[in-house]
């Protein structure tokens, strides 16, 4: 039973394959590598703990921040041992320390950029070359050979456009929520680092009633 279910689903894939044309093994390998950087795109976008930039701050100083499990948490803990080796010039320093998680919300990125634009022009490579194919049955009068003729040179010219969009929209579209999680993450290390240049002892939690009545 589960042999012939595997059957079924291999010479489902070769049907599509072989209805694309040859740009369909392409762009099956455009939408696996597509499909791969968006997931490993959206792990190292991972932000962390959910809680606002300040709280985060005042759980570090306090000592009851939970181990890092993201950008946001890492560079939290980061900005606060720098704010506590009291060295000079901590601005630069934080935005040398930064500078490493910046390069890793961008990783990934030009690669699906580069994939989502490939794909509709994939799509529209093989609807120019089903076109082909049909014009050159009008001119050989092979409305009905073996090979297809004008049914399989329109055939292929649909397909794999409709294909090239299927690849691309949901590409789009998940492309854009990995970009916005980026820009958040960037304003919250912005925003780590205004808060810790601008506190005047590492003691005094950011944002809250710690160092007032002073």
């Amino acid at each position: 039973m589960g042999g012939h279910g595997q059957d079924t689903a291999l010479s489902l894939i070769a049907s599509y394959l072989q209805a694309g044309g040859v740009v369909m093994p392409i762009l099956l390998l455009v939408t696996v590598l597509l499909w791969y950087a968006l997931g490993v795109r959206w792990m190292l976008l991972r932000r962390g703990s959910a809680k606002n930039v300040r709280v985060l701050l005042k759980r570090g100083i306090d000592g009851r921040s939970n181990a890092p499990n993201g950008i946001v948490d890492l560079a939290v803990a980061r900005g606060l041992a720098l704010k506590r080796s009291g060295l000079p010039d901590l601005r630069r320093r934080l935005d040398d320390a930064f500078a490493e998680y910046q390069r890793e919300l961008k990783e990934g990125s030009v690669l699906i950029t580069t994939l989502v634009m490939i794909a509709p022009l994939l799509g529209l490579l093989g609807t120019v070359m089903g076109m082909i194919v049909t014009f050159e049955s009008l001119g050989d009068m092979t409305l009905f050979s073996q090979s297809g003729g004008i049914a399989s040179g329109i055939s292929t010219a649909l397909f794999t456009t409709q294909m090239g969009l299927v690849v691309a929209v949901p590409g789009v579209i998940a492309k854009s929520v990995l970009d916005r999680r980026q820009h958040q993450i960037e304003l919250d290390l912005a925003q780590i680092t205004d808060i810790l240049v601008s506190s005047p002892a590492d003691h005094d939690a950011p944002g809250t009633d710690a160092g007032q009545g002073h």
